[in-house]
């Protein structure tokens, strides 16, 4: 698969983009954040 044809979803965190990426192959429906980082500040506010 190329580069570019990769699917992305919106970070629920940030809301910056990020592509599939091989480690969340089987989870790749399950994944809501672009990062480890993000994950763990879900629960802090942006503004």
């Amino acid at each position: 698969m190329k580069k570019t044809h990769l699917p992305s979803k919106i970070c629920k965190v940030c809301q910056k983009p990020f592509n599939w990426r091989k480690k969340w192959e089987r989870v790749w429906d399950e994944v809501q954040y672009c990062s480890e980082r993000c994950r763990r500040n879900k629960n802090s506010k942006n503004d």
